[in-house]
């Protein structure tokens, strides 16, 4: 029995290490043996420890958070609409995507399309409440050999003026609060402090002096102008075949320097040339102006389109009139007007989008009206303005955006140019 299992170890063995003849071996043979099978052991104990190592780096790795996926440049909510929850808590997505299926499944558009659709619609969403700081410059050079009034805000020139040229520079801080409401309701605040300069000049048979230009600068201190103060509400969500759209009513205090009493004096160097004692700030009336924005997601596109109408109510004035040594109290009714605007935005990545449009606000004719008088049409009151815009969006952080634009007039009512810096801050 002892003999039979030897001769069964002996073949195990030697099945294990066929370099070695396992026989009735001697005791060399033995220990050559033990020897290898101790070699044996460790190098096993090497890849034991070496499987543990490998072991713990996997463990690691699965603990760790997975990278969130790319967000999509412009998604529509048309586009969640086409995920469908399943078990587990994933999405099966129907339909394709032109940024992959990664970017598809996503369901938070990038943040420079959420301050894109905030500037392009006027509506702050997110339920917060956002502060907004904005610097605008605006630039207005005209040449013309008669007119009848000098330029206020809006285009409307008042008096009679005998010029050949007007250069007016405008400095604006509006300072905007708003106030978002279930992403529903919208309330703002504005109040802007203006900064006017003008410069006359003319040259003519009255100058005194054939071919001499005489000009005169009128300047306006920084001055509170027109507060004004607005309503929002987004009575529909874009879906598949519509557009999000916002309505929004908002009303104009005249808070301002109003332009009407200014006097005109002539210049001592010319005859010819008429000068205003002072700048207005505001138009002197009050305005109520209803507005609709639309917005519509055409992957990667924004396209966007806005329309309002400005009813400006008539108002009484102790003096109307802009001869010096003479104060006449009447009426006056500036023209409505209405304003139209389309453009196309697109995201250039998660932090930046920029944006291209153009807008045409069209006024009627003024009027003034003295006390037991007619009423009477302001002449060159009317315009026609029309504006190419260029704007960009970029996030500076999850709180600040900053919107840098630019307002390039093209017809002769519109400024020449128009640039603006806003910084809008969300709490």
């Amino acid at each position: 029995m002892y003999r039979s299992v030897s001769l069964r170890a002996v073949i195990c063995l030697s099945t294990l290490f066929p370099a070695a003849v396992l026989q009735a071996a001697p005791d060399a043979d033995i220990e050559a043996l033990k020897q290898e099978l101790l070699e044996l052991k460790q190098r096993y104990e090497v890849q034991q420890k070496a499987l543990a190592v490998l072991e713990q780096r996997v463990r690691q790795v699965e603990d760790q958070p997975a990278a969130p996926p790319p967000k999509r440049l412009a998604k529509s909510p048309a586009d969640m609409k086409g995920n469908q929850t399943v078990a587990g808590g994933g999405t099966a997505t129907s339909g394709g995507s032109g940024y992959g299926q990664s970017l598809a499944d996503d369901s938070q558009p990038a943040q420079s399309v959420s301050n894109l659709y905030d500037e392009a619609s006027g509506f702050f969403g997110g339920g917060k409440f956002s502060f907004e700081t904005g610097v605008t410059y605006s630039r207005y050079d005209t040449r013309q050999l008669i007119l009848n009034g000098f330029l206020a805000l809006d285009s409307i020139f008042l008096g009679n003026i005998n010029l050949d040229r007007i250069k007016a520079d405008t400095w604006t801080l509006d300072l905007t609060g708003r106030y978002n409401f279930d992403n529903r309701w919208q309330f703002d605040l504005n109040v802007p402090v203006v900064y006017r300069e003008s410069t006359y000049q003319s040259g003519g048979a009255n100058s005194g002096a054939a071919g001499v230009t005489s000009e005169e600068t009128v300047t306006r201190d920084p001055t509170i102008g027109d507060v004004n103060f607005g309503i929002a509400y987004k009575f529909m969500d874009e879906s598949i075949n519509s557009p999000d759209a916002v309505v929004t009513l908002r009303v104009k205090a005249p808070t301002g320097k109003d332009p009407f009493g200014i006097k005109l004096r002539q210049s001592q160097a010319n005859t010819n040339l008429f000068v205003p004692d002072d700048l207005p700030t505001g138009n002197g009336v009050w305005s109520i102006t209803p507005g609709l924005s639309l917005v519509k997601t055409f992957d990667p596109a924004v396209l966007f389109g806005t329309l309002s109408y400005t009813h400006n109510f008539e108002e009484s004035f102790d003096d109307i009139s802009s001869t010096v040594n003479q104060k006449v109290p009447g009426k006056v009714r500036i023209g409505d007007s209405f304003q139209i605007g389309a453009g196309i935005a697109f995201a250039l990545n998660e932090k930046m989008s920029m944006s291209f449009s153009v807008s045409d606000l069209i006024q009627k004719k003024s009027k003034l009206k003295q006390d037991g008088g007619d009423w009477e049409s302001v002449t060159s009151s009317d315009a026609n303005a029309g504006y190419f815009n260029i704007g960009m969006t970029v996030a500076a952080s999850d709180n600040l955006t900053i919107v840098p634009n630019l307002s390039i007039g093209l017809t002769d009512d519109a400024p020449d140019f128009t640039f603006s810096l806003k910084f809008p801050y969300y709490f």
